[in-house]
């Protein structure tokens, strides 16, 4: 055998070799996809025993920490008198009830808001669907002062809520950090009912405003944005939705002096007050504030009543914001919605 032809046979085995991990490797990442692209697991929670467990807690605690394939936990209609809390360490959970009038959970906590919301999701990568929290502890049967009582705090990145109700009256829902995407929800308060430093889109969703029936004579506030830095990539943004309600509220104030909030092309009833926007304190004033509003309309959408210091933002900014890319640069919302 010569020397050349020696060389071309180990040069062809050569790149068999690396062909076939290749392929391997191919295999094992299309095999990762395909399992993703669908639930791997499905629990059932039913309270009369007819499900895998009777608790959504329950349900939870029987996923293994460091999860890396989507598991549905499907809950039955009901209200269920609990606390969640979905651990850091336990991503790709589907959370889906049978409807938002349908499926509640439900607590009345009020000792501080970090420990006092009826749901607490701390993990990546996470949906929720068709299901309601509440913190009841400010209802107005309860005839209680009114005090922080949270019914959600999401705390992760690349979370996806799905026709999701959010029920309180101070601090409902605490969208205190990551990237999330809420479609088609209903979202209720008074009194900074929508506050964080999360980098969030509302889409479609309906913010109902109860500050009449609790708000002590006193005006509500819809949002109450903490962005602590002018570079700082978060904020929150409406589009397509419907503030309705009662009383008289703000769109917002600066829960941190450079807090971000875009209102575009939402239906604003008569509730909002004229000035649209109020400071914090004498201190965080508003001024830094990026707080904006482009082509809402309804009765409370003149702007021409509204404070010196809201910001016009120009259509490349608008736009930039309003799409999916504020809170998706890598996919993972398109790659959610894909696996139902």
């Amino acid at each position: 055998m010569s020397l050349l032809f020696y060389c071309f046979i180990c040069f062809f085995l050569f790149l068999l070799v690396g062909l076939g991990e290749k392929l391997a490797n191919t295999r094992n990442f299309n095999r990762k996809n395909q399992d993703r692209a669908g639930a791997k697991k499905i629990i059932n929670v039913d309270p009369s025993g007819k499900g895998s467990f009777s608790t959504i807690q329950s349900a939870i605690d029987s996923i293994p920490f460091h999860n890396d394939d989507w598991i549905y936990i499907n809950v039955k209609e009901g209200t269920y008198r609990e606390k969640l809390r979905i651990p850091k360490k336990k991503p790709y959970i589907i959370l889906q009830g049978q409807g938002k009038l349908n499926t509640f959970v439900e607590w009345d906590d009020h000792d501080n808001v970090v420990q006092s919301a009826t749901f607490t999701a701390l993990s990546n990568n996470l949906v929720v669907r068709f299901i309601s929290f509440r913190n009841s502890y400010n209802s107005p049967k309860n005839s209680n002062t009114v005090t922080p009582a949270v019914a959600a705090l999401i705390n992760g990145n690349e979370a996806y809520f799905f026709n999701v109700g959010f029920y309180g009256v101070q601090d409902t829902l605490w969208d205190n950090k990551g990237t999330h995407y809420y479609q088609n929800c209903t979202i209720e308060g008074a009194i900074d009912f929508i506050f964080g430093v999360g980098q969030s889109i509302f889409d479609g969703c309906d913010i109902d405003v109860v500050v009449g029936e609790r708000g002590g004579g006193h005006a509500g506030y819809i949002t109450a944005q903490g962005r602590r830095n002018p570079n700082d990539a978060d904020g929150f943004v409406f589009k397509n939705c419907n503030i309705k309600g009662n009383g008289r509220a703000y769109l917002g104030r600066p829960w941190r002096p450079h807090a971000r909030v875009l209102f575009y092309n939402t239906n604003m009833s008569k509730i909002i007050a004229p000035e649209g926007w109020a400071p914090w304190n004498l201190t965080v004033t508003g001024e830094l504030a990026t707080f904006a509003e482009s082509k809402n309309y309804g009765d409370g959408a003149d702007m021409s009543q509204r404070v010196s210091w809201e910001k016009k933002l120009d259509d490349v900014m608008v736009q930039k914001m309003i799409s999916t890319q504020f809170v998706d640069n890598n996919g993972w919302l398109e790659r959610t919605l894909q696996i139902y």
